[in-house]
């Protein structure tokens, strides 16, 4: 019977069925079938949603509609342009630039392409990009703010794993860099063979920019320093940010009206944040339920008879870890990926914070890879491009994505280089 309903569970999802109810119905049959109560699924989830951090998840979501919702990406690519324009491919690094800059807040890949993907598919092509590139480069480019602080992904991340948030954002900087930087040098290596004419670089044009744009450009670096120097936590963070963000959009910019948007983005934003909690809760009181099982030891028990060093198990790793990306979104695979393979990571030697920054830089390119890729669906809605296309576009992209994972993964100086 219990094979049955497995089976049927599978189909169900299949056929498009909600991931929570999905997840849900897994954990009460996997109750049901290692003999365990069921309170084991609303005490993990009790756990949840009594943690500190997840106060901060809401109000960074709130950050990131609110700045979506006003003229963040309009200033943000201007002072890009000005500040890169003048190098070869200098528009396809204001686009990697701000961007990484518009997911670090937005905290959705989708919604960086939504806001700048129109307004800079026409520049890319009116500067001498081919359509090629330039689809390949904002579809990809989408995502490249994953690992910056206060992106939403390495909260969850740290609030599942049971790691310091603080050190996750830490470690996400020189990785998040390194992969900004190949891109850069491609992009550069492209305006070249495209023949794309420069821009002159003009130091008033630059000034200008950084004025129109001051208040958001202060505003990474005001979380920077309030968190890694000690100032605030990470909810208190995210308080302030929320608290900056409505301030710098309806009072200095007044790009939005309380009055007639508040209704507006307040749903917007309570539908991302309870659509993102209900997956966490379920999610984890079924891994709870897995872990008491001792799923995970067996799995290591497996691993140890068959794979000897911790070499091998990080290539196995990054093939499992691709194979998750390109079949669940983010936020789903942590929630439900993390839990199983954090004991087993542990067990090889490899710290924890370098398995997140491993696990999310898997995911990054999963954005971008079939049959799941969130990229490629939402990039076909808005280009009006079909997915197949769009999937050829992002492959150069993804072939330097995946020299940066076998980078990052097997230097974890890279991100453990701040601890002594």
């Amino acid at each position: 019977m219990i094979t049955t309903a497995t089976i049927l569970l599978i189909l169900i999802a299949l056929l498009g069925a909600p991931l929570f109810s999905v997840l849900a119905a897994g954990g009460l049959l996997a109750s049901y079938g290692l003999d365990l109560s069921t309170d084991l699924l609303i005490i993990e989830m009790n756990r949840l949603a009594a943690s500190p951090n997840m106060i901060a998840l809401p109000l960074f979501i709130l950050s990131g509609v609110v700045m979506s919702s006003g003229g963040a990406a309009q200033r943000l690519v201007v002072f890009f342009h000005a500040a890169f324009g003048w190098l070869p491919g200098g528009i396809a690094i204001a686009t990697i630039g701000a961007c990484a800059f518009f997911t670090m807040f937005s905290g959705a890949s989708g919604v960086t392409i939504l806001a700048l993907g129109g307004l800079l598919y026409p520049i890319l092509i009116q500067e001498g990009y081919r359509n090629k590139f330039s689809l390949g480069l904002l579809t990809t480019s989408g995502s490249l703010g994953l690992l910056f602080p206060p992106s939403l992904a390495i909260l969850i991340f740290g609030i599942v794993a049971g790691v310091s948030i603080e050190q996750l954002f830490m470690a996400g900087i020189v990785p998040g860099l390194l992969l900004m930087l190949m891109l850069a040098v491609y992009s550069m290596f492209m305006g070249q063979q495209h023949k794309v004419e420069r821009t002159h670089f003009k130091f008033g044009t630059l000034i200008n920019s950084i004025r129109s744009s001051f208040w958001d450009l202060m505003l990474p670096v005001a979380i920077i320093v309030g968190i890694f120097g000690g100032f605030v936590s990470i909810t208190e963070a995210a308080a302030a940010t929320a608290a900056y963000v409505l301030v710098v959009e309806t009072v200095i910019y007044r790009e939005i009206n309380l009055r007639s948007q508040s209704l507006t983005i307040l749903a917007e934003a309570s539908i991302l944040f309870g659509s993102l909690l209900i997956i966490l809760l379920i999610a984890l009181g079924l891994t709870n339920l897995l872990v008491d099982a001792q799923i995970p030891m067996k799995m290591l028990a497996i691993l140890e008879h068959h794979i000897d060093s911790k070499l091998e198990f990080l290539l196995l790793l990054n093939l499992f870890l691709l194979l998750v990306g390109a079949m669940m979104d983010i936020f789903s695979a942590i929630v439900v990926v993390v839990p199983l393979i954090l004991p087993l990571a542990v067990r090889y030697g490899i710290d924890p914070v370098h398995l997140g920054i491993i696990f999310l830089a898997n995911l990054e390119i999963g954005y971008s890879t079939p049959p799941v890729g969130i990229n490629l669906f939402i990039a076909s809605q808005r280009f009006n491009e079909p997915v197949i296309k769009l999937f050829k576009s992002t492959l150069p992209f993804l072939f330097l994505m995946f020299i940066w994972l076998l980078i990052v993964t097997y230097f974890p100086e890279l991100s453990l280089w701040w601890i002594e």
